[in-house]
């Protein structure tokens, strides 16, 4: 639009955005409805709406998505009451000089009717009413229907798609400006398929009208033909049936233009290619399509009897064509998929080149591995989308977590399962997945209704339930609650997960070394004071790891360097200065748990259960008893269970010696409680007790054993 608009004429340009050219049109649609016009402008405005629905129809065909034409429905509407002023203007010039002969409404009416009616008017009739039974009952009613369907559907999968737009930035898939842009298109389809539902009744009435109107002018035209001009029944019915004609003729094949302009749309799918490209790369892109087609018209063309030369002309064509589309997908590059067999063949017939120390040492600190099935997906020539989803996760657990997340290697391994990945961090496998290529997964947050036909299996990045579809099955399972991913993403989230699981191994020295640096730049004596006068790097770097074991982000680094230079003095100790520098992080911890909430609900340990605690602790160098440690653990999961039943935070509040034990003791176990100590809740923060973990039970439970 925006090409076609800096070729315009400034003027013109100006005289469209300030909307006068629609006004204008409107004014002169009115006028037609009260004014007579003359042959001529009938002629011009006749002419003008014909060319009009050429071009709609046109643009319909050549737009790649049917929302990128969402000013139709409005576009349809002008194009109906066009047609129907120009029906009342010349309805009024055949009624009032339809006695002067055949030419009294124009050359275009006078054409069409004698073009169609041939002499005989009983066939212009019926020529006429079987135009009028396609479009109102076949075109229009189907694209009626279609659009009242689309409509209800993309309303009732809304929902659906907004969670799994909200799902994609959560996982850093999407930023916030493509997220904003995926909510508008969502709205914006909404809002076309909801107003060609409405916009599909105009061309149903238009059908209508036109039926009436045709009864109106031929009776009403005979009527005044005979009674007030004396004209004979002959020549009255020669003048105003040639008129009535060739107005509902000239009127109706633009309105059969627009109806169908109005199916093609509501019966595409959204994608980025134009109809013929979609002809093309769907009804032709087999050519055995072609080759049996073309077979089925030869048998017929050599049958006696048959129109053997047109059967066998158009053999030959779906032969030539068929022909023609296979060198040319031939000449086109394709991705060859080998299994390791022909792999290792090939591999033998070429040199082996001298080993070195990459062929040792894996300096890849995070890697993707993939079967063969899955290259498309991180081939950009292919359309695959994985590298840009993974750089999307790069840089949101960059910001969260404070340091700059290592690139990702991706490369095909053949000894995987054609469809499986794996993700290796320092060279060693954590995670392992497969995916279906070509379909999506559809998992249930929980609250999904009804059964899709599918293929069961679990969300690798959280285990949750989930079903393999088809992508025609997309917006049904949306519809029923589910989110639907397609592999790409699910990659990238699983991917995301275990990159954010295990933060602390991927930050090193050299990682360390750069926050410093950067850190540097606007405190440069913080950090010359602090390393390596007062600490050296191993200590900071060991304490930041830890951060990000317990889950904390580091993006604060110079909280955390000003509290590692205050506690520098008293002690070397890792552990020691963590949990100083978690107190100087409390405000932020506690903000990630529970937001801006002024109210922190907690448990606590009641007050003998801390001093057995305690006591086994400096006793036995950190051991339990077997049956206190499964009982209290036990007590812990009841909590966290019951929490995250009532969609609020689980948080144990418990005395600054045990947090760093506790902490350690439910990692594995409960990674979504927090554990805190009293010294971490800020002040402005309001503590509210909901559960204390008493002794009593756990005493129970150890006699018991």
């Amino acid at each position: 639009m925006a090409t076609l608009s800096n070729k315009m004429p400034v003027w013109l340009e100006g005289f469209m955005e300030r909307g006068l050219g629609v006004l204008l049109m409107l004014m002169a649609l009115f006028g037609m409805l009260v004014l007579p016009l003359p042959p001529f402008a009938l002629d011009l405005f006749f002419t003008f709406n014909i060319t009009l629905s050429l071009v709609i129809l046109l643009a319909v065909i050549y737009v790649d998505r049917p929302i990128d034409f969402s000013i139709f429905p409005t576009v349809l509407l002008l194009g109906t009451l066009l047609r129907l002023a120009l029906n009342v203007a010349s309805t009024r010039v055949v009624l009032l000089e339809g006695h002067t002969g055949p030419g009294a409404a124009g050359r275009v009416i006078e054409s069409f009717g004698d073009f169609v009616i041939g002499g005989n008017y009983a066939v212009g009739i019926v020529v006429f009413i079987i135009l009028v039974i396609i479009n109102f009952v076949v075109v229009t009613k189907g694209a009626g229907r279609v659009s009242e369907v689309t409509a209800r559907f993309t309303l009732d999968a809304m929902p659906g798609k907004q969670m799994a737009i909200d799902s994609d930035l959560n996982a850093g898939l999407l930023t916030a400006d493509e997220a904003r842009e995926r909510r508008e298109e969502i709205r914006t389809e909404s809002d076309f398929y909801g107003a060609m539902d409405g916009a599909s009744k105009f061309v149903r009435g238009d059908a209508v009208a036109g039926i009436v109107i045709l009864f109106i002018n031929v009776i009403g035209g005979l009527s005044i033909g005979v009674f007030q001009h004396d004209l004979s029944l002959s020549q009255a019915t020669e003048n105003y049936v040639l008129l009535t004609i060739g107005d509902g003729l000239v009127a109706q094949i633009p309105a059969l233009l627009l109806s169908t302009a109005v199916a093609i749309i509501v019966t595409r799918i959204s994608r980025s290619q134009n109809m013929g490209q979609q002809l093309r790369g769907q009804m032709l892109a087999n050519t055995h399509v072609l080759v049996m087609a073309g077979a089925v018209l030869t048998i017929l063309g050599v049958i006696p009897g048959m129109p053997n030369f047109v059967f066998l002309m158009l053999a030959a064509v779906c032969f030539a064509l068929a022909r023609m589309m296979e060198k040319q997908r031939r000449s086109e590059p394709e991705l060859v998929e080998e299994d390791a067999d022909a792999a290792i063949e090939k591999g033998s017939k070429a040199p082996i080149p001298e080993l070195n120390w990459d062929d040792v040492t894996n300096l890849d600190v995070v890697g993707l591995e993939v079967g063969y099935r899955l290259i498309p997906l991180v081939d950009r020539q292919q359309g695959g989308e994985l590298i840009n989803r993974i750089t999307g996760v790069r840089k949101k657990l960059s910001k969260e977590l404070g340091f700059l997340i290592q690139q990702v290697h991706i490369k095909d391994n053949l000894e995987l399962n054609p469809t499986a990945y794996r993700i290796t961090l320092l060279g060693d496998t954590i995670a392992a997945g497969e995916v279906q290529p070509g379909m999506e997964l559809a998992i249930n947050p929980g609250g999904a209704q009804g059964a899709l036909r599918g293929t069961p299996t679990k969300d690798p990045a959280f285990g949750m339930d989930a079903i393999w579809i088809e992508s025609s099955q997309r917006d049904q399972a949306q519809t029923m609650g589910y989110t639907v991913v397609d592999p790409s993403t699910v990659m990238a989230t699983h991917l995301s997960q275990v990159v954010k699981n295990h933060a602390h191994e991927l930050l090193g020295h050299e990682e360390v070394q750069q926050l410093l640096e950067r850190l540097a730049n606007t405190d440069p004596k913080l950090v010359e004071n602090l390393v390596p006068k007062q600490l050296p790097l191993s200590v900071v770097v060991r304490v930041l790891q830890n951060l990000l074991k317990e889950g904390v982000s580091i993006r604060s680094i110079r909280l955390i360097a000003e509290s590692l230079a205050e506690q520098a003095p008293k002690t070397k100790e890792p552990d020691e200065l963590l949990e100083g520098v978690r107190i100087a992080l409390g405000r932020m911890i506690v903000q990630e748990i529970n937001g801006l909430s002024d109210e922190l609900p907690v448990a606590a340990l009641d007050a003998d259960l801390e001093h057995i605690l305690q006591d086994a602790l400096r006793g036995s160098g950190g051991g339990l008893e077997p049956g206190l440690a499964q009982r209290l653990q036990e007590d812990l999961a009841g909590f966290a269970n019951t929490q995250e039943a009532s969609g609020q935070p689980s948080v144990i509040l418990v005395a600054p010696p045990l947090r760093q034990w506790l902490s350690r003791f439910i990692r594995r176990t409960l990674p979504n409680l927090h554990v805190l100590s009293y010294n971490e809740v800020p002040d402005s923060k309001q503590v509210r007790l909901v559960s204390t973990v008493s002794h009593q039970s756990a005493l129970t439970a150890e006699q018991a054993e």
